[in-house]
């Protein structure tokens, strides 16, 4: 469907985005990461006339407000993981054992999840590749779950990831139409999710150098990254 359908229920409709690659450009460090110039004004804009504006992230939550200081936003951060039990010191000293065998990995600790993030080695895609066999089956080992984003593998507890999250908001405010924004391949367990929507939906695919082509095909709208995003919102 189109945005056009999703603005004419705006006051009943759900704006639910990613942050990094969608509202905010990919930085080499991921502590760096801020949102394009007009992104605030435009969600604080969007959260006095939607029913509801959600960041659904794996960063924790007070990253995400500490950036985006807008107060009807809701934020989810960690993937709906917040206050879940952190790993223990032993799965947390495997990982970092695992990263140290590629030169220029380094490990993100969330406490209740693990990154490994290869965007800083030699050869990115090489360094994924040998580390993917290696996480996944430590991630067995342990009773998690190992995923891959743009350039970083991750570990973390089975559980709402960015799917089970979007379900979860649209249970709890039954919106009439609704907009989800990525950027990455998990993104379409959250293009899914809104099959369960009554009403319009709008699937956003946020390009840029790394988008996989399995976004773009299943995605309603293309814009070129967050400028493009942002301009598209701003229509609404």
């Amino acid at each position: 469907m189109s945005l056009d359908d999703v603005r004419a229920h705006l006051a009943r409709a759900a704006i639910l985005l990613d942050f990094d690659g969608t509202l905010a450009p990919i930085v080499p460090e991921p502590e760096d990461a801020r949102p394009w110039p007009g992104v605030v004004e435009m969600l604080a804009d969007l959260s006095e006339r939607a029913a509801l504006v959600a960041v659904i992230s794996g960063r924790p939550e007070a990253f995400i407000r500490g950036v985006l200081d807008v107060h009807k936003l809701e934020v989810i951060g960690l993937y709906g993981l917040e206050g879940a039990p952190v790993l223990e010191a032993a799965i947390k000293a495997d990982v970092h054992a695992l990263a140290a065998t590629e030169e220029g990995a380094r490990v993100e600790d969330k406490g209740v999840s693990l990154s490994v993030h290869v965007r800083g080695t030699p050869d990115p895609d090489a360094a994924a590749a040998r580390l993917r066999g290696p996480v996944a089956a430590l991630a067995d080992r342990y009773g998690l779950a190992a995923f891959e984003g743009k350039r970083v593998i991750e570990l973390a507890p089975p559980g709402a990831r960015k799917g089970g999250v979007v379900r979860q908001l649209i249970v709890r405010v039954e919106p009439a139409a609704a907009v989800y924004a990525g950027d990455d391949l998990e993104d379409r367990e959250a293009y899914a999710a809104l099959d369960d929507v009554t009403g319009p939906t709008c699937r956003i695919a946020v390009l840029g150098a790394e988008t996989p082509e399995e976004l773009r095909g299943a995605a309603d709208v293309l814009v070129e990254g967050p400028p493009g995003l942002l301009e598209v919102l701003r229509t609404l």
